[in-house]
């Protein structure tokens, strides 16, 4: 029950298969107040938080557990296998989409399914893939990190988002980022971005949905693609949302697309 604690872990919903949702980075469980209710009566709803963020316990990070996204997805196995998940689902937020991809190679009979939204396995472009960014890029986006977690935070959180026209939306987000332990948070993120997970996702064999954002510009549609094209089974829908956190900014769009691929629906 120790890792229950250490993760923030919450159990709702009624029904006997379990749907897991992770959060992307700087967040915590509560990204998902718009999306899990429509899941509740038909599952059994798994909320946490990663280790340094939300009601985490912060005393748990471990820098070199967590210098990978292994020790996430390790995380993310004990949780389930303390709650006696198997064949379950999968929701993953950004960095989450791929620590559950992990997790589902490490562990197969934990889950049936991968919902993996704005995922990215490699952010930095080379010769033959486009991440989105380049090397400069993603080292100067986290020396302004370093330099200033909380100026980064105001600046970029809202560029993230997207969405201006409803500035509520990054102003949450941008408090959600200034309520991470700065240090921790400073190390996830050169985790993320730093990262190179395109080989995991040869190896998923849960049927995954890929759901892209028009207009992310944290993980753009090529990237989508990508790992839409390099999963042994997956769909691919591109919603009308905009920015990188559906789940806030159109949660509705979001329900129904999970919907239709957990009931087949999906191609």
């Amino acid at each position: 029950m120790m890792m229950l604690q250490r993760n923030n872990v919450k159990v709702l919903g009624s029904g006997k298969r379990a749907m897991v949702f992770a959060h992307g980075f700087g967040c915590d469980q509560n990204m998902w107040r718009f999306v899990w209710p429509a899941f509740a009566d038909d599952y059994r709803i798994v909320l946490f938080d990663h280790v340094g963020c939300g009601g985490s316990d912060l005393k748990a990070y471990d820098p070199g557990k967590y210098g990978s996204l292994d020790g996430y997805a390790d995380d993310v196995i004990e949780i389930c296998r303390e709650l006696d998940v198997t064949r379950g689902v999968f929701v993953g937020h950004s960095v989450s989409a791929m620590i559950g991809a992990i997790a589902s190679v490490k562990a197969p009979d934990l889950f049936d399914d991968l919902v993996m939204i704005g995922p990215s396995p490699r952010y930095i472009d080379d010769s033959e893939y486009i991440g989105g960014f380049s090397a400069a890029q993603i080292q100067e986006l986290l020396d302004l990190l370093d330099a200033n977690y909380m100026g980064w935070s105001q600046s970029m959180a809202p560029v993230i988002m997207g969405n201006p026209d409803r500035p509520e939306l990054g102003e949450e987000l941008t408090n959600s980022f200034c309520m991470t332990d700065p240090e921790i948070a400073k190390r996830f993120a050169r985790v993320t971005f730093l990262a190179d997970n395109r080989a995991d996702l040869l190896h998923v064999s849960a049927r995954s949905l890929v759901l892209q954002c028009s207009e992310d510009v944290i993980a753009p549609q090529a990237v989508g693609e990508y790992v839409h094209r390099n999963l042994p089974d997956s769909s691919f829908v591109l919603l009308q949302a905009t920015g990188h956190c559906p789940n806030l900014s159109a949660p509705e769009e979001t329900i129904a697309a999970m919907k239709a691929f957990l009931e087949g629906g999906t191609s």
